[in-house]
């Protein structure tokens, strides 16, 4: 008596019979991915709803979804149309956990026996409650207490708030009662994107080919089956960031020479869209490609650079090592001029040549952050085999306090370059000077780059060398 007083005082909205809907009613997806590990996501699906209050259960939504939020509109009838509670249960159904929901509660213990002929077996069927699920299970029966289950255990129902897949109950009020097209939208992690891009140098290494590529990975923890698919690319500040996943990412050489669409690009505030031009699936546990941009016999410049350190000009050093390395770098320019002029979203550019017989080889990579059109983008492959360098200090001194300054030096430098190659190349030797500096004196002329760097260029002849020498006074 006392139970159906309360369920009686209970809301008409909470009693109400629970509508579902599931991906089968699905109309429209749309996934908006943004870089660190953020997406937005709209999934329209045509729901029958009772008129007046009535809890519906949208299942098959994100696991990582941020409930707070989700936003419900109806897109047929807004009218008298309100949500007045949600609900996220992310409680998924295992038999743990169902198990651990019946916590003091009555279960049925089926075990199977041999019948009295011994021809076939006989179900013997035994109320117990559920006692503790800790590390095991304990079972009261009528007449003793185990610490396992003698057989089956059978449930009377799933609990309500234990559910099969993550779901989002809404109670609402519909003004009408029929089938309405509703929207919920919704962000969420677990979906990741980044570039990755695939360059083909040509043989003479004055051009390169370059095919962009979206990496996408889907660990949300739901599936999103022919979606529009949106990214964003460009840094939004967040009021609390979350660790990206790492993302396993592939790139083929043949895959340069594809003629795949690429994705519309638009801008989107102080950042970038891209748009698949068709509906696309996001598995669940997936990272997939899709392709986003191309561009063929793009200009490449080669550079070769040594670089200084700022603390050769505060000491005596001497020889500053048998050998230094030598980088290798490319560079191109992102513009209409050079075929090319395209957001290019931040992400790693692998870069290929083709060897003596026409296979491709791998020859190094770098990342690169988000480069508007019209920038620089520059390339570390790695560092020299033929080009080498040596260094020494042959002269210093220590001038002592000029005027304001509390410490001045003179030093002087002899850096021997080698090139073992049949063709020329040419060295730039980067020097980062501190403080007040002036190059008293100089083999090769220098170009001041910035306020503390000086940048000398050498030109090395065929499996031959050359000596850069210079003296420079700084003052501290």
């Amino acid at each position: 008596m006392r139970s159906t007083l309360l369920l009686a005082a209970l809301p008409a909205l909470l009693v109400a019979q629970e509508t579902i809907t599931t991906l089968k009613d699905q109309k429209a997806l749309a996934v908006t991915i943004y870089n660190d590990n953020l997406a937005l996501v709209k999934d329209q699906r045509g729901v029958r709803l009772p008129k007046g209050e009535a809890r519906l259960a949208f299942q098959e939504v994100s696991a990582q979804i941020r409930p707070e939020t989700a936003l419900l509109r109806n897109l047929t009838h807004p009218k008298d149309f309100w949500v007045g509670e949600q609900n996220f249960d992310f409680d998924l159904l295992t038999p743990q956990k169902l198990l651990d929901k019946y916590v003091g509660e009555k279960v049925m213990v089926v075990r199977s026996m041999p019948n009295a002929e011994g021809t076939g077996v006989k179900e013997l069927r035994e109320e117990a409650t559920v006692l503790a699920t800790n590390s095991g299970t304990v079972l009261q029966f009528a007449d003793r207490i185990e610490t396992s289950a003698p057989g089956r255990i059978v449930f009377p129902k799933v609990p309500e708030n234990l559910r099969a897949r993550p779901t989002l109950v809404i109670s609402l009020n519909s003004g009408v009662d029929r089938t309405q097209d509703l929207e919920l939208s919704y962000l969420t992690g677990g979906l990741s994107w980044r570039a990755d891009y695939v360059t083909n140098l040509s043989p003479d290494e004055k051009t390169l080919d370059l095919s962009g590529w979206v990496t996408l990975t889907n660990q949300s923890g739901a599936a999103y089956p022919n979606a529009t698919l949106q990214l964003v690319a460009g840094d939004l500040n967040r009021a609390k960031q979350r660790p990206e996943r790492a993302m396993a990412a592939g790139a083929m050489m043949d895959r340069v020479k594809a003629a795949a669409p690429q994705m519309a690009e638009e801008s989107l505030f102080e950042y970038h869209l891209y748009t698949l031009d068709r509906p696309t699936t996001l598995a669940v546990n997936q990272t997939k490609q899709v392709a986003l941009l191309s561009a063929s016999s793009v200009p490449v410049r080669k550079d070769y650079l040594l670089q200084g350190q700022n603390y050769y000009y505060s000491g005596s050093y001497g020889d500053l090592g048998q050998k230094q390395k030598v980088g290798v770098f490319v560079e191109f320019d992102n513009k209409e001029s050079s075929r090319l002029g395209m957001p290019l979203p931040k992400g790693i550019i692998r870069v290929y040549k083709r060897d003596s017989e026409g296979r491709a080889q791998f020859v190094g990579e770098d990342s690169v952050d988000h480069t508007p059109k019209n920038e620089l983008v520059r390339l570390k492959l790695g560092d020299a085999f033929d080009v080498t360098a040596k260094r020494k200090q042959t002269d210093y001194k220590s001038l002592g306090r000029q005027g304001k300054f509390g410490s001045v030096h003179e030093s002087a430098f002899e850096i021997e370059l080698k090139n073992a190659k049949k063709e020329p190349v040419t060295v730039s030797v980067l020097e980062p000077m501190p403080g007040d500096w002036e190059v008293l004196q100089s083999s090769h002329p220098y170009l001041k780059e910035a306020a503390g760097t000086a940048r000398f260029k050498v030109t090395v002849p065929a499996e031959g060398s050359a000596t850069l020498t210079y003296r420079v006074r700084v003052k501290w």
